[in-house]
């Protein structure tokens, strides 16, 4: 089950300060400028041995100040049908206010976990004031400090506390496939050519799509569940905020796959909207398949396909081991290759390598080319398995793990790739104590 934690608020409350306290990066902007947050804020977060995605929504508020407010509502509501939880971040310094209230009576009416988060609580004499908060009816509330940790742990006990233990999705033996990328690149065209139907709206207006859809494709000896990530169009109570909608969508439907089919739009090349999905597949360790559409638009010269291939392993390196397809879903080329790719890609993931293999092909290149030593003291990798995870995970055990560099990582990985089959699936490694 991939729990998936929103963090909700009016601005200026710490909603980015608490997300790069959760995910541990510093990645969002924090300034005490209202509404500063204009990036995409997703990561990982782990506590008590759960894992879950967190979203700061601060980074989706956009517009005019007479359209502010109403942009962060939708975005609440927006969150909750979207999210396995919600975090509803308040300021302790400034009491409740009148946006704080309209956020609370949207919150009620959800039946997702809501915790109260009274932030800005640096202080002991400051906790009796998060008392105030009780008022809004949402249950407990969570005296904390975003800035400097505490009550953060209290809170985060009773958010994984609220995670179901969950099982799998129905059928989930078969792989499944998720169709992502951004709007407009042919998402839904490439599923209905495949299902030879036109079970998706297909308009030329860039996100169409109004859900996300799921399609068990059995034909040409293929059984696997297609899901279509096109599922950004505006719903009744949400007039706004498309983009906040479609990357929510999209996260859901990455971690719900097994690989991802990433569609890139030839007539624009690699851009930044499409690394920022790439590194989101790669941070979730999806398998994945570039797959550039509309190549019928592109004016051929003898070099055109190389060109453009070393084009996207510049901008996605150093993950590189990815295989790139060329197709037009008008014409519907090379759409059965793209399924054959994308189904090797889910054995090349879903493979388990024996100890005895691992520890036959890599010792002998860690031998040849050992960790570099660290002040005097030489560090030596005794054994290598494969951990069982539902990730590829490559565990080496040592003698001093913490002072394995990056670059040796790099190198290590490089190696696993020459020896065994991981194209298209990003990998794990772990340096444990012998």
């Amino acid at each position: 089950m991939n729990n998936l934690v929103a963090i909700v608020g009016r601005p200026n409350v710490g909603k980015s300060t608490l997300f790069n306290r959760l995910t541990e990066k510093r990645d969002a902007i924090v300034d005490p400028t209202s509404g500063v947050t204009r990036d995409r804020h997703y990561g990982y977060s782990e506590w008590n041995g759960r894992h879950f995605s967190v979203i700061d929504t601060g980074g989706y508020t956009e517009g005019t100040d007479d359209t502010f407010e109403k942009e962060i509502t939708d975005q609440v509501k927006i969150a909750i049908e979207e999210s396995t939880a919600v975090i509803f971040m308040v300021d302790i310094l400034t009491g409740i206010t009148d946006f704080d209230s309209a956020i609370a009576d949207i919150l009620r009416r959800t039946k997702k976990p809501v915790f109260l988060a009274a932030n800005k609580a640096d202080t002991n004499n400051l906790l009796v004031d998060a008392n105030e908060f009780y008022s809004m009816g949402l249950g407990e509330v969570f005296p904390m400090s975003s800035s400097n940790g505490s009550g953060t742990g209290e809170i985060l006990d009773a958010l994984v506390a609220s995670f179901n233990e969950g099982e799998d999705l129905p059928d989930s033996d078969i792989p499944k496939i998720a169709v992502v990328g951004k709007p407009n690149v042919g998402k839904s065209s490439l599923i209905n050519a495949l299902v030879n139907e036109e079970r998706n709206i297909v308009n030329e207006v860039a996100g169409t799509t109004r859900d996300s859809v799921h399609t068990r494709y059995k034909a040409y000896g293929f059984d696997f569940t297609l899901i279509d990530t096109a599922g950004i169009r505006k719903k009744k109570q949400v007039h706004e905020n498309i983009e906040f909608y479609s990357v929510l969508r999209s996260i859901k439907a990455i971690e719900e796959s097994d690989v991802c089919i990433m569609m890139i739009d030839a007539t624009e090349g690699m851009q930044k909207q499409d690394l920022s999905i790439f590194y989101t597949i790669e941070k979730a360790k999806k398998g994945i398949v570039l797959l550039v559409n509309k190549w019928d638009l592109i004016e051929k010269e003898t070099q055109t396909m190389d060109k453009f291939k070393k084009h996207i392993l510049e901008r996605i390196a150093p993950f590189t081991d990815v295989p790139i397809l060329f197709t037009s879903t008008i014409s519907k080329q090379r759409l059965h290759k793209t399924l054959e790719t994308a189904l090797e890609v889910y054995q090349n993931r879903k493979q388990k390598i024996p100890t005895s293999k691992l520890n036959e092909f890599l010792l002998p290149d860690i031998e040849s080319q050992p960790p570099p030593a660290h002040k005097g003291k030489y560090i030596r990798i005794k054994y290598i398995t494969q951990i069982p995870t539902h990730v590829p995970t490559i565990g080496f055990f040592c003698n001093l793990p913490q002072y394995i560099k990056d670059p040796y990582k790099r190198y290590l990985e490089n190696k696993i790739r020459e020896h065994f089959s991981f194209h298209g699936v990003p990998i794990r490694m772990f340096f444990r104590k012998k």
